[in-house]
């Protein structure tokens, strides 16, 4: 395997939308899907009213990599060897003691299934994108509740969040403004996205100008993509791209054969009948990598272009790109700011009054290392503080080296890089940190563990 990667030896470059070309504002963002769960739970499911009041430093319970054990309440970290690091039960979290008592110095019961990265089934569910995260603050405080009131031993809340979940984001809901979220990032666009900086603009139009082909692979459907698009990158932003494929259903996009996931055409956002193949450049929706592929070999000109995906969720985006289209993956970990504690820079784009619009929402960033579960990239093995050596990585951060062949803050940080700029790939040697750039994160550099993990 080379030891480099460069953006210059790349046919295609391929965009997931949300959390990587679209960022948003996340304390806003966070409490707003925190909202709109809570709200159906209340209004619909009959469920306590105190869920709709939020403490403001509560989000920091929020954090990527967190495992929710539907039946016993519980939310783990999981180290790379499947123990448990951290849990709490509900929101309270358990001290060491509860923690060896309950799970041992064991492989965690479910563990065999997430290492064959499936981030949900009947018994848990992995949170692993800021979408899904503020709805591991309000499963928490739902245990909380139901604890107070019954008593329960097992739980079985979760339909109720999944049909939560469904409201708020089924197709038809931008359509038909239903539900709380797309009503209100309609309404108040500013408040949660962020405008893509121009810097990041430029480079999309100079990997056009290289000759390179453009894709955006995206879940969301075409409504709010477009939504998103015009105002992050401008009505124009069809230009940007020579390929566009929303409501793409990952990490199915990447796993699912023809018969099983067509490709289909849009017409007035409505999806149409299924194509039998994928023939030329457009916007579409739905699909499937394989016939996707096809269409690159035909517009390249060669029998295995390579392919780059840029992407937020290593669950949708970074594992199945890699393992079932054997693409080079960029993982995108806005973790990697919250290490240096600075709030990215406003993009250039935003007038001054604009700026100080919504500091009044003084929620807590999601990422910022949270206090309560500590670093997402290492962490102390529970019980034994007074040892050496007892540091080790999270499953999260394991993923990471495994999956992705660089991992980067936001587009921002490579956008004023040469095209050829040669990035050191994670699997250039094995190291578990060749792969960050700029710069690791601070808890895997050596000498850093007691500023971090305090």
């Amino acid at each position: 395997m080379q030891q480099h990667f460069s953006l210059a030896d790349c046919d295609v470059v391929g965009f997931d939308l949300d959390h990587t070309l679209c960022r948003y504002h996340l304390p806003q963002s966070a409490r707003l899907i925190y909202d709109s769960f809570a709200q159906y739970l209340v209004t619909e499911k009959g469920y306590d009213e105190d869920l709709l009041i939020l403490a403001p430093d509560s989000l920091d319970f929020c954090c990527k990599g967190l495992v929710l054990d539907i039946e016993e309440g519980n939310f783990v970290k999981l180290a790379e060897d499947g123990t448990v690091l951290r849990a709490s039960h509900g929101t309270k979290s358990m001290t060491c003691e509860e923690i060896l008592e309950i799970y041992g110095r064991r492989e965690w019961k479910h563990f065999n299934t997430v290492s064959g990265m499936v981030s949900r089934t009947a018994k848990y569910y992995l949170y692993d994108n800021y979408f899904d995260l503020p709805g591991a603050l309000l499963c928490a405080r739902v245990v909380d509740s139901l604890d107070q009131h019954d008593g329960q031993k097992k739980y079985d809340f979760w339909k109720d969040m999944v049909a939560a979940i469904q409201h708020n984001y089924k197709i038809s809901a931008f359509k038909e403004d239903c539900g709380t979220y797309f009503p209100e990032v309609k309404n108040h666009p500013d408040k949660y996205l962020q405008r893509c900086p121009e810097s990041v603009k430029k480079w999309l139009k100079q990997l056009k100008n290289a000759g390179k082909i453009l894709l955006l692979i995206t879940s969301s459907h075409s409504d709010y993509c477009r939504l998103l698009c015009e105002h992050v990158l401008g009505n124009d932003f069809e230009e940007y791209f020579d390929i566009l494929i929303t409501n793409a259903l990952k990490p199915g996009f990447f796993s699912h054969t023809p018969n099983q996931r067509p490709f289909r055409t849009l017409e007035n956002d409505e999806e149409q009948e299924a194509l039998l193949s994928l023939d030329k450049p457009g916007w579409y929706s739905q699909g499937n990598s394989i016939q996707l592929f096809d269409l690159l070999k035909k517009m390249t000109g060669k029998l295995d272009p390579k392919v780059v995906y840029f992407g937020d969720s290593m669950h949708s985006d970074i594992f199945p790109a890699r393992h079932y289209s054997n693409w080079e993956t960029v993982f995108i970990l806005e973790e990697l700011l919250g290490d240096k504690v600075t709030v990215p820079a406003k993009a250039e784009s935003e007038p001054l009054e604009k700026k100080g619009k919504y500091e009044g929402d003084q929620l807590k960033a999601p990422y910022f290392v949270s206090k309560q579960w500590g670093s997402f990239f290492m962490d102390r093995v529970p019980g034994m503080e007074n040892a050496e050596e007892t540091l080790v990585h999270t499953w999260s951060c394991k993923c990471i080296s495994t999956y992705s062949t660089i991992a980067i803050p936001s587009l921002e940080a490579i956008a004023d890089l040469p095209l050829d700029y040669r990035f050191t790939r994670f699997s250039s040697n094995s190291s578990a940190t060749a792969g960050y750039y700029p710069s690791p994160p601070r808890a895997l550099l050596p000498n850093e563990e007691s500023v971090t993990m305090k």
